[in-house]
C-alpha cells in the first residue's frame, strides 16, 4: 500500500474539508442574523449580504490550497500520480494543516463577528461598514496567513524529488 500518497490525500482533503465546514458554519451564523434583520428592514439587504458572504472565503482558501497541493503531486499532468514516500506524504499532510485549521476556526468566528455587524446594520446602518466589515476582515487575516503558510510550505518547504522525477 502507498502510505505516502494516502497521507498526502488526507492533507489535501483536510484543507478543503475543514475550511469548507468552517465557511458553512460561519455563513449559517451570519445568515440567521441577516434573515432576522431583513424580515424587519429589507432595505438593508446590500449591507448584510456582504457580511453573510465574508465567512465563505475560507472555504475558497481551503479549495485553493488543496488544488495547489494536487498540482504539486501531478494530479493534473495526465501521467498518473507518482508513488510517494511516507516522509513526502507526511510533509504534504502537515503543509495542508495551517489552512485547514485556520480556515475552520476563523470562518466560524468571522460568522459571529459578521452576525454582530449585521445586527449593527439594523440599528445603526452608518456603522455597518466600519464595525461590521472591518472587524470581520480582521478575523479573515488569520485565514489568509494560514493559506500563505500552506502555500509557502508546498512551494519552498518540501523537496519534491520523486514527483519531479516522475514528471520528466
Amino acid at each position: 500500500m502507498d502510505y505516502g500518497l494516502t497521507l498526502a490525500l488526507v492533507g489535501v482533503g483536510l484543507a478543503a474539508l475543514l475550511a469548507g465546514i468552517g465557511s458553512a458554519i460561519g455563513i449559517g451564523i451570519a445568515g440567521r442574523s441577516a434573515t432576522g434583520v431583513l424580515s424587519e428592514k429589507p432595505e438593508r439587504y446590500g449591507q448584510v449580504f456582504i457580511m453573510v458572504l465574508l465567512p465563505g472565503t475560507q472555504g475558497l482558501y481551503g479549495f485553493l490550497a488543496a488544488f495547489m497541493a494536487m498540482r504539486k503531486l501531478n494530479f493534473f499532468a495526465g501521467t498518473g500520480v507518482p508513488e510517494l514516500s511516507f516522509t513526502l506524504g507526511l510533509q504534504v499532510l502537515v503543509a495542508c494543516l495551517p489552512i485547514a485549521f485556520a480556515g475552520l476556526v476563523s470562518a466560524i468566528y468571522q460568522g459571529k463577528v459578521c452576525a454582530g455587524g449585521i445586527l449593527m446594520a439594523a440599528k445603526r446602518p452608518e456603522m455597518a461598514f466600519k464595525a461590521g466589515v472591518i472587524y470581520a476582515v480582521m478575523v479573515e487575516l488569520y485565514a489568509m496567513l494560514g493559506l500563505v503558510i500552506t502555500l509557502f510550505i508546498l512551494q519552498f518547504g518540501i523537496s519534491w524529488p520523486e514527483v519531479a522525477a516522475a514528471a520528466v
